[in-house]
Order: structure tokens, then C-alpha cells, then sequence
């Protein structure tokens, strides 16, 4: 006998999940569009805590949508934030998804410095970051690296999506990155990872999709 939704599109899949999320949560504090993101995000994790913990800045979704559609790039902190993201969608906007954790040059770097490759990846990028949007999803290193990039107010990017995961400096990273001042959306807590960094990233470009026209 078949499981319940084996014979179901993917599509219908999506649909069905979130009316399931609405009918979970029938009231929360996020503007629209904001629960659009945290809808996804919770679509991607089934973590229903992130009505709670889940915060944004007042200019966060206008500076990441006005960003992708201006072309900037992405820079992710992982391989796997990059594998997730929608890239048939981001294609409209020609922009580039940059991650350079993998790169020779920044593990030597890292062994030089004494720094986790994270944070060598994102010091490697710190000439991209400008006007981008930066999304966090695995290492809280990788995350103080980049606010350390963005008090250079020639590097700031656009918007930084600070969900690292962790208990090991998760939750400090994640509240410096509130206490900025600059465009976040960040989780607070111990809770993130590459799958909730990706899905933010699709949220944001299928907002920034349903606006181009205005």
C-alpha cells in the first residue's frame, strides 16, 4: 500500500506543507512578508521554534531584495548552503553564489593564521562582500569573520543571514550580528544550519520574484 502523499507532485508536496504550517501556527508577530521567509524556513527544517526565535531587521528583506536584483553576489559559508539553493530561480538575476571553503589557498591560509577555514574563507571574499548578501549557516567563526569584514565600511554587505549552528559560539555570533546595527536575519539560539541558510536565500528570491514588476 502506497504511504500517504507517495503519489503526490512535488508541488502539491510544497503546498500542502505550508497549509499544514498555517494551520499550526495561526498567529505569530512577522510582517508578510517576513512570514513568508519563516514560513520556508520552517518548511525546510520542520522546527516550528522558529516562530520564537527567528529575527529580523527592520531593513533587512528591502536590502536583500533590492540586492539580488541589482545582481549581487551570494557568499555562503558552505558547500551544502550553496547545493541548496534555488539555482534555476537565482539565475534571473545573473547574480553568483560564492563559497570558498574548499579552496587550497584557504586552508594554507587558515593553518597561517591559526583560524578555522571558515573564517579564512570569508576573509579570502572580503573584496565580494560589498553591497552582498552573506549567508551564515554553519560556522560561527565564519560569522564573527564577517562582522570583523563590515566595521570596513568599504566591505559592508547588504544583508547578512546569521544562522550558524552550534554550542560552541553559535549564540554569541548570532548576537553580536543583532547587536550590529547592520540588515540581519539571524535565529537566535544554539538552533541554524545549511538548510535553514539556504531556504532564506529562496524565500528572498522568490519575494524579490514577485516584485519585479512594481
Amino acid at each position: 500500500m502506497p504511504r500517504k502523499g507517495a503519489s503526490m507532485l512535488p508541488q502539491q508536496i510544497e503546498d500542502k506543507s505550508f497549509q499544514l504550517i498555517e494551520e499550526r501556527v495561526p498567529s505569530h508577530p512577522f510582517r508578510q512578508e517576513e512570514w513568508t521567509v519563516v514560513r520556508r524556513m520552517i518548511h525546510a527544517t520542520v522546527d516550528f521554534d522558529l516562530v520564537h526565535t527567528t529575527r529580523f531587521h527592520p531593513d533587512a528583506l528591502d536590502r536583500g531584495i533590492a540586492a539580488l536584483r541589482a545582481g549581487a553576489p551570494v557568499i555562503t559559508d558552505t558547500g551544502m548552503v550553496k547545493a541548496g539553493i534555488n539555482m534555476k530561480r537565482l539565475r534571473a538575476y545573473r547574480t553568483r553564489v560564492l563559497c570558498a571553503i574548499s579552496r587550497a589557498e584557504v586552508l594554507r591560509e587558515a593553518r597561517l593564521r591559526g583560524i578555522t577555514r571558515a573564517a579564512a574563507a570569508m576573509y579570502s571574499l572580503a573584496g565580494e562582500m560589498k553591497g552582498s548578501i552573506v549567508a551564515v549557516g554553519n560556522a560561527p567563526t565564519a560569522l564573527t569573520a564577517v562582522l570583523e569584514i563590515a566595521r570596513r565600511q568599504s566591505q559592508r554587505p547588504a544583508l547578512i543571514i546569521g544562522v550558524p549552528v552550534g554550542l560552541i559560539g553559535a549564540r554569541e555570533s548570532k548576537e553580536m550580528l543583532i547587536a550590529s546595527g547592520l540588515p540581519f536575519i539571524a535565529v537566535r539560539g544554539e538552533k541554524g544550519g545549511s538548510p535553514l541558510a539556504a531556504s532564506i536565500i529562496n524565500a528572498l528570491v522568490i519575494l524579490a520574484g514577485e516584485g519585479k514588476d512594481d
